[in-house]
C-alpha cells in the first residue's frame, strides 16, 4: 500500500517521499498516523551515524499514535477507530524500489503492523491528549531509569541535562517525593523542569555546578541521573554523587568506549545504573496514563509543531544546528 515518510539520505538530505508499505494480511493492523513524535537525541545521531541500525536510506521515528483503519480477519483486540500508540513500522521502500531502513520509521503517514505487535502496539487510554501522547518514549526511558536506580522519598536527586529524557526523569522522581535538582545551559528548558517537579535549578552556563549542589548538600547527591547523552559529561558529574550513592547512565552515548574517570566512581563507592530503552509496556502505559489524568503535564515540552509537508524543513535546520530552540516537536500526519 502507498504512504508517505520521511526519508533521510546519506548525505542527510531530508525529503518526503512517497514509498510502499507491504500489503495488509489476516494478521496485520493498519494505522493512519495522526501524529509522530521527534527525538532530537536518538535520531539524530542515526542520522548522523553516531549509532547505526541499518543502511541509508533512513526513515526514523520511534513513537507515533494514530488510528486503526482496517484490521485482519486474524487480529482480536482492535478494531477501525481505535486510537492508539505505536513504536515501529514495517520494512518498505521507496516508489523506485530503493529499500529503505526503517530505523524504526514511524515518521509515515501509514503503518502496517502485525498482531500481535512485537513492539508496542497498544490501545491509548481515553481522553488523552494525542500530541502529547505521540511523544510517549522520552518520559518512559526516564520513568524505566528512576525505576531502575529506586530513589526514595526525601532523597536528593541531581538531574544532568533537562532534555525531554532528563524531564521525564525529573516528573518521575518528583512523584516519588524526592528532592530534584535540575543541571542545564537553558533557562527555558530550567523554566520546564521547574513545572515538571524540580525544586532546584542551576544554570551551568552561569553557575558551577558542584558549588550550586554542595551549597545544598555538603556530602553530594543521593542519586545523580546524567541525561545528556554527552560522553565527556559523565566524568564532570560523577563527583556530584555522595559516597555510597547511585549514578545512573541515562543517556545513549554510541558505540564508541567511554574513559571512565574509574577513581572518581571507586572512590565513592558508587552503584551505577544502565537504563536502556522504555521499560517496555509497564513504562508507557504508566506515562500515558499519567498524560490522561493531567499528573505528567507532557504537552509543555512540546515547542514546535509542524505539518508533515513542513517535517523535511524542520530536521534540515535541527541537523545543522538552526534549531536549538526546539525542545519536543510533533509532526502531524492527518
Amino acid at each position: 500500500m502507498q504512504a508517505h515518510a520521511l526519508i533521510c539520505d546519506a548525505q542527510q538530505r531530508f525529503t518526503l517521499e512517497e514509498v510502499i508499505l507491504p500489503d495488509p494480511g489476516p494478521q496485520d493492523i493498519v494505522v493512519r498516523t495522526r501524529y509522530s513524535g521527534v527525538s532530537i537525541g536518538t535520531e539524530f545521531a542515526l542520522i548522523r551515524n553516531k549509532i547505526s541500525w541499518g543502511p541509508y536510506p533512513l526513515c526514523t521515528g520511534y513513537q507515533a499514535v494514530g488510528v486503526v483503519e482496517a484490521v485482519g480477519n486474524e487480529v482480536s483486540g482492535f478494531a477501525p477507530g481505535t486510537q492508539v500508540y505505536l513504536r515501529r513500522n514495517q520494512p518498505f521502500h521507496l516508489a523506485n524500489g530503493q529499500v529503505v531502513s526503517p530505523v524504526s520509521g514511524t515518521h509515515s503517514s501509514y503503518h502496517v503492523i502485525p498482531s500481535p505487535a512485537e513492539y508496542g502496539l497498544e490501545v491509548l487510554p481515553d481522553g488523552i491528549d494525542l500530541e502529547a501522547a505521540s511523544m510517549f518514549v522520552m518520559p518512559a526511558v526516564g520513568l524505566f531509569g528512576v525505576d531502575m536506580a529506586n530513589p526514595r522519598m526525601g532523597q536528593l536527586v541531581a538531574v544532568y541535562g533537562a532534555g525531554l529524557i532528563g524531564l521525564g526523569v525529573i516528573a518521575a522522581c518528583s512523584q516519588r517525593g524526592c528532592r530534584v535538582m535540575a543541571f542545564d545551559i537553558d533557562d527555558a528548558r530550567l523554566e520546564i523542569a521547574r513545572s515538571m517537579g524540580a525544586d532546584l535549578v542551576v544554570n551551568t552556563r552561569k553557575d558551577d555546578a558542584l558549588t550550586a549542589l554542595h551549597a545544598v548538600a555538603p556530602e553530594g547527591a543521593d542519586a545523580v541521573f546524567e541525561c545528556t547523552g554527552i560522553p565527556a559529561c559523565v566524568n564532570e558529574t560523577l563527583p556530584l554523587c555522595k559516597t555510597f550513592g547511585t549514578f545512573v547512565m541515562q543517556g545513549n552515548y554510541g558505540d564508541a568506549p567511554l574513559g571512565l574517570n574509574f577513581i572518581a566512581a571507586h572512590g565513592r563507592r558508587l552503584t551505577m545504573y544502565f537504563p536502556c530503552d522504555d521499560g517496555q509496556a509497564p513504562c508507557r502505559r504508566a506515562v500515558l496514563n499519567n498524560m490522561a489524568r493531567n499528573v505528567l503535564p507532557w504537552g509543555r515540552t512540546i515547542t514546535h509543531r509542524v505539518a508533515y509537508t513542513k517535517a523535511a524543513d524542520l530536521y534540515h535546520r535541527i541537523n545543522t544546528g538552526n534549531a536549538a530552540e526546539v525542545l519536543g516537536a510533533v509532526i502531524q500526519w492527518s
